[in-house]
This record gives C-alpha cells, sequence and structure tokens, in this order.
C-alpha cells in the first residue's frame, strides 16, 4: 500500500548554496510538487550537470546521476527511454543547459521524451565565479565581458519555435506558484521545459529578488489562451518591464517512446538481450 509522501521523505543533508540563493525556493518548490503528486522518492531519478543547479539533486532523497557540464539531456533521455516507470527530471542552470549543453538541449525539445527538464536561470555562471552566461542581459558587466555582455538566448522563445509540448517559465522568489508549474510540468506526458528565475545574490546585482518582483506577472491571471503559438511566441520574446511567468505553451503531441519500435512490447529494462544476436554487427565493423 503507497502512503502519502511527506517533505521530510525527499529531505537529506544540508545544503551548500549561498545565504539566499534562489535556488532554495526552487528545491522547496520541486520537493512540494513531488509530495503533492504523492511520488515515492525511489521512483525518482535526477539527472544534473555541473555548476550550482546541479547541485539540487543532491540535496534530495531519491536515485541521482550527475553527469557532465552541460550533458544531463542524454542521460536523462536515455534512462527515461530504458525504464520509462522512472519520473525522470533534469536539472541544470543556464550555462549547463543554454551553453555548454545548448545542442543537447534544441535536440530534446524535438524528441519529446517523457521527461521534465528544470532549468536554474541566475543569468550568470554562479559555481565558476560570475561570468557572463547565455542569458546575460545586454550590457551585463563580468570578468568575461568588462565591456558588458552583448549576446542573449532567448530559451523560451527558442523552446517555443521548436514546438516543444510545454513551456514554462518560473519564480524562485514564489515558492507556492513555482510549485504548482512544477506539478503541471510532471504530470504533463511528453518533454516539459521549465525556466525559473533564479537570482543569485553573490554575483548578479542586477536580476535581484526585488528586480524580479517588480516585473513578473501570471500569464493564468490575463486569460491567456497557452495553446496558442503564435500569442506564446509572442510572450516568449517580452522581457524587460514586464516578465510573463506561468505556462507559456502547451500542447498534446506523441512522445518519443511512442513512436520508439523496441518499446512496443515492454521497457528496455525488462527485456533479455542476448549478445549473440549482436555478433554479425559486431563483426561487420571489427
Amino acid at each position: 500500500m503507497v502512503t502519502q509522501v511527506t517533505m521530510q521523505d525527499y529531505a537529506v543533508a544540508p545544503t551548500a548554496w549561498c545565504p539566499g540563493c534562489g535556488n532554495f525556493g526552487i528545491l522547496t518548490a520541486l520537493r512540494r510538487a513531488l509530495v503533492a503528486l504523492n511520488i515515492e522518492p525511489y521512483r525518482v531519478l535526477m539527472v544534473s550537470g555541473i555548476g550550482q543547479a546541479g547541485k539540487l539533486p543532491h540535496y534530495t532523497r531519491c536515485h541521482v546521476l550527475n553527469e557532465l557540464h552541460g550533458r544531463t539531456l542524454p542521460a536523462a533521455t536515455g534512462a527515461k527511454i530504458a525504464n520509462p516507470a522512472l519520473t525522470v527530471i533534469a536539472v541544470g542552470g543556464d550555462g549547463d543547459g543554454y551553453g555548454e549543453g545548448g545542442n543537447h538541449f534544441i535536440h530534446a525539445m524535438y524528441r519529446n521524451v517523457d521527461m521534465t527538464y528544470i532549468v536554474h536561470d541566475n543569468q550568470v555562471y554562479g559555481l565558476t565565479k560570475g561570468q557572463a552566461s547565455p542569458t546575460s542581459d545586454p550590457g551585463f558587466v563580468t570578468k568575461t565581458t568588462p565591456e558588458g555582455a552583448w549576446a542573449q538566448v532567448n530559451p523560451m522563445a527558442l523552446a517555443v519555435a521548436a514546438d516543444v509540448s510545454f513551456v514554462g517559465r518560473g519564480f524562485a522568489g514564489d515558492v507556492e506558484h513555482l510549485a504548482q508549474l512544477f506539478r503541471l510540468g510532471i504530470e504533463h506526458k511528453g518533454f516539459a521545459f521549465i525556466d525559473v528565475l533564479q537570482p543569485c545574490v553573490s554575483f548578479n546585482r542586477k536580476n535581484t529578488f526585488d528586480w524580479y518582483r517588480e516585473r513578473v506577472y501570471k500569464l493564468e491571471d490575463a486569460e491567456y489562451d497557452s495553446s496558442d503559438r503564435s500569442t506564446a511566441f509572442s510572450k516568449a520574446l517580452e522581457w524587460g518591464d514586464r516578465i510573463p511567468i506561468g505556462i507559456i505553451y502547451k500542447k498534446n503531441k506523441p512522445t518519443y517512446e511512442e513512436q520508439f519500435a523496441a518499446l512496443s512490447k515492454m521497457p528496455l529494462v525488462d527485456q533479455e538481450i542476448d549478445p549473440r544476436q549482436f555478433e554479425s554487427l559486431l563483426d561487420e565493423f571489427l
């Protein structure tokens, strides 16, 4: 019999983030979402890359795989295909996901594997002491951009253009709203991409909690239709005085697993593999 999961079931050792870091809100929101869905820790796999965001799975009691910088999504994809029974959650930062892992991000969006991808977007490289990231605002001065950052990636627009089946944005300063967004993303059947505006109190003194609170607004309060792709693209481009949070785009489409013939009988993890069937293939290449 499945008992009700609690926050304590997901709690582990103390964190090593800076006091006041936006990551704390993301961690709390994710735990709340998993508890609300009553998903037991042994059924969850979190895959992360390198960075402060990559530490989040270490502070959560579940299966954990810490990957190379930018290589979060390939490993998460393989795990979900091998064992669809797992709730797979990929976690990374804006540098890890949009910089080093940008190519993997694009391919994961097209595949539509049934998993959730959470990006801690603090617009700076936090672990390596404050270099400009792919989402740093133009003009943002760092050690690597002494004259100001000049190029900026818009992950939301990129996701809508790729026709991702679930595109969301949250704010680490609104834990209740973020937990609900995480819950909807995890429930969604397909690739759920959620970018989280996450202030860095040590290296980003511009995009602070107060800066975001003056600008963010919830799309659900504006009677917004998240199924309209054209409108979603317009909202994805909105940044500055007003920043939308919530579900920006959502649609139903076949998942990668549903179109993968090898999974039609049973999950790969349950299938017996006879090494001899590969001998002819190996002989061809050796």
